[in-house]
């Protein structure tokens, strides 16, 4: 229907040093949004190493699972490799390097798995391909075979939606709580978005969509969509306003979204919904994080209703923001309600949680280069790829191998 971003054993342990240090810059100075000026206290930061998984991964760029121990990562080019008991298993899932666009920030972008994958044993790509010299972003629908590490190549097309630009594709996919399908959609690439996408009703690029697809050919309109009765709003549209909502994810103990969301030239920003809200626009680009845009586009008015991000970090800091999760697993209880995420071009990774009284952000110092995402194993544990070829796992640090941070100014925005 068409509509309008490289195997081991698996117990190789790399510490992460911790770098404690306070955000007291100006650039990072939240005026609208600080409770204060001065650090407060806040519960015991964890410190966190990362446990090597494997490597041998070409360009990875996604990782979740399906319902089970085995984890299923996302080669940029378009396969999709499993690592179960942490062995990276000699033949694809599924290979259909063939079909897609790869390069810069194209390519096989996102993969989830359908709530009765069980049953039906159906999952959903995100992929960028060209038709003759136009590029588009395809979602589909595949299934698995008789054999349970070996998908069909056949394709069910879900929604084809055309790119302007071979960057800011978006690409992440998840199932919400609600069980529709929402998709994260970059606004279109160039600089700036010069075509106003982000804000545009008419367009479904720069959004949130929300889709029903549970039996259906195709897709249908949830009738809860937030503007399925206004005329000047495509019914797809769950949210407004993201320039590249590259990763992104759900809660699974509270259903609140955390997007991750790659700015233009001067701020990166993190962006919290609480679970049942929709119909949100999030600035982009009449602002770029909390900030005025100066090249704001011909639909930002001047008292635009917008929502803020929770947190942002200026390009001093980092470049291109790799949104995270929060932490629900077991095996490290102090970890949880953590929210992880990483900076893909200065290769960072911070932890943000609400205490009560503000957001406080704890910086680490990983040796790893160019996080590319994170997944979660089907307990809740979290995971870490580097587009360099490698997956880790996050865990909590014992003895001297981490240090426990200090804790960031914070921010007065609840969530």
């Amino acid at each position: 229907m068409n509509a309008d971003r490289p195997r081991t054993g698996r117990f190789f342990w790399l510490p992460v040093l911790v770098l404690a240090l306070v955000f007291l810059t100006a650039n990072q100075l939240y005026a609208t949004q600080l409770r204060d000026e001065t650090p407060e206290s806040a519960p015991e930061a964890p410190s966190i190493s990362l446990d090597f998984v494997v490597n041998g991964l070409f360009a990875p760029v996604a990782v979740t699972h399906a319902g089970d121990e085995r984890l299923f990562v996302v080669e940029q080019p378009g396969v999709i490799q499993i690592v179960q008991n942490g062995v990276l298993l000699g033949t694809p899932f599924l290979d259909i390097n063939d079909r897609v666009a790869f390069g810069g920030e194209m390519g096989l972008l996102g993969l989830v798995f359908a709530p009765d994958y069980a049953t039906s044993g159906a999952f959903y790509v995100n992929y960028t391909f060209f038709d003759g010299s136009s590029l588009h972003t395809r979602i589909a629908r595949y299934h698995v075979t008789a054999n349970p590490n070996v998908a069909s190549r056949t394709e069910e097309t879900v929604l084809i939606i055309q790119q302007d630009a071979t960057n800011h594709n978006g690409g992440d996919m998840h199932f919400g709580p609600d069980g529709y399908l929402y998709i994260g959609m970059g606004d279109g690439g160039n600089q700036n978005d010069p075509l106003g996408h982000a804000q545009d009703g008419a367009s479904l690029k720069g959004k949130i969509l929300r889709i029903d697809v549970t039996g259906q050919a195709t897709y249908a309109i949830p009738p809860d969509n937030p503007y399925v009765n206004n005329p000047d709003v495509l019914d797809e549209i769950w949210a407004f306003g993201l320039r590249n909502p590259w990763r992104w994810s759900f809660d699974r103990g509270t259903g609140a979204m955390w997007i991750g969301d790659v700015g233009q030239g001067s701020w990166e920003e993190v962006n919290y919904v609480p679970y049942g809200s929709s119909g949100r626009n999030y600035g982009w680009n009449c602002f770029e994080g909390t900030h005025v845009f100066p090249l704001a586009g011909p639909l930002c008015s001047p008292g635009i209703n917008h929502t803020p991000p929770i947190h942002e970090y200026s390009h001093s800091v980092g470049h291109a923001i790799t949104g995270g999760y929060v932490y629900r697993g077991t095996e490290y209880p102090r970890m949880g309600g953590y929210y992880f995420f990483a900076d893909f071009s200065f290769s960072k990774l911070w932890t943000l949680n609400w205490n009560g009284t503000g957001w406080h952000l704890t910086e680490y110092s990983p040796s790893i280069v160019n996080p590319s995402s994170f997944g979660e194993g089907v307990n809740g544990e979290l995971y870490l790829l580097s587009h360099n070829g490698s997956l880790f796992e996050i865990t909590e640090a014992s003895g001297n191998a981490g240090l426990t941070p200090r804790v960031y100014l914070p921010l007065v925005t609840t969530p």
